[in-house]
């Protein structure tokens, strides 16, 4: 599979090119940074990307957090998630001063558990790993929750998120699952990601579209199927919804040639007058890369031949 090498496929090698050393080129930490790098590289409407910010955040800011988190998931098969977790979202604070990608660090931290010797990754083994969660875990995870300071989460009766951590964090997940996409798939199982923007990516891949194109029709596709949870948190359920029923109008016409165009306006609706990022929606994009990435199933082409330090092409 393949991508043009353009200004997507500039950055993202540039962003490779500062990969520390020590992480393998195909491991865990690597297949992590590379897929966060790649996602936010991608020119998806509404989120940040190299030709569009925000006030407060840049492609940079996902770079540096999406390379800070690489060392403590290429660990995560042989300790606990929470550990994991923890030290990732400690670590991309200190790398940004956002916490542009605490939803990232959720998603793939379960992944990045299950060891690459199990291929291909699956529900299951995923699963296997959420199962073995016990308080420790959970107050670990809780505590990183709190340190990254996610905006919008308002209140809960039960787990609170300003409160003591929960026993049992998966029960703590199911109790957010309705507002939160990420605490569903926690709660309930990560069957969903894999059978839909997993298997929307790899089918567009396949049908040898360009990687930055897929990748944005699997956003576009994934924010159709499901309401963007930041956008509810921060809009409302109502105009969450309107932004999924906007995507899946330009999903019906992405084979069309008036597909660019209409694309670059919803871009625009997104960021003016309100800034309505789909940014779980993101997330669940980059989750996605991860999968694809370690299983092998997608290449990066337009990446240099790296020596074994990852950095200077020989």
């Amino acid at each position: 599979m393949t991508a043009s090498f353009d200004r997507f496929g500039e950055a993202v090698r540039a962003a490779a090119l500062t990969i520390p050393p020590g992480l393998p080129r195909g491991g865990i930490g690597w297949c992590a940074a590379m897929a966060s790098i790649t996602e936010a590289a991608a020119a998806k409407p509404g989120n940040v990307h190299p030709g569009a910010s925000f006030d407060d955040l840049t492609f940079f800011d996902f770079v540096a957090a999406g390379i800070s988190i690489a060392a403590s998931l290429e660990r995560a098969s042989s300790r606990p998630l929470g550990e994991t977790i923890f030290d990732a979202v400690r670590a991309a604070s200190e790398a940004s001063p956002s916490n542009a990608n605490l939803g990232i660090i959720l998603l793939i931290a379960p992944l990045a558990a299950v060891s690459l010797a199990q291929r291909p990754l699956t529900p299951a083994h995923v699963d296997a790993v959420l199962a073995r969660l016990d308080a420790t875990d959970a107050a670990a995870i809780w505590e990183a929750i709190q340190r990254a300071c996610p905006g919008g989460m308002g209140k809960a009766d039960r787990h609170d998120l300003a409160g003591p951590p929960p026993a049992d964090i998966r029960e703590a997940m199911a109790l957010a699952a309705d507002r939160d996409t990420i605490a569903s798939l926690w709660a309930h199982g990560f069957e969903p990601l894999f059978a839909g923007p997993v298997a929307d990516l790899l089918a567009t891949l396949t049908a040898d579209v360009p990687l930055e194109t897929a990748i944005i029709r699997t956003h576009l596709r994934q924010l159709a199927r499901r309401p963007d949870s930041l956008i509810a948190r921060r809009h409302g359920d109502e105009t969450a919804r309107e932004v999924s029923t906007r995507a899946a109008a330009l999903v019906a016409l992405e084979h069309e040639a008036t597909w660019p165009t209409a694309l670059a306006a919803f871009d625009v609706s997104l960021r003016r007058p309100r800034r309505l990022n789909p940014g779980t929606t993101a997330d669940l994009v980059a989750a996605t890369l991860y999968i694809l990435l370690r299983d092998g199933l997608l290449t990066l082409p337009f990446l240099p031949c790296l020596d074994q330090d990852n950095r200077t092409p020989p």
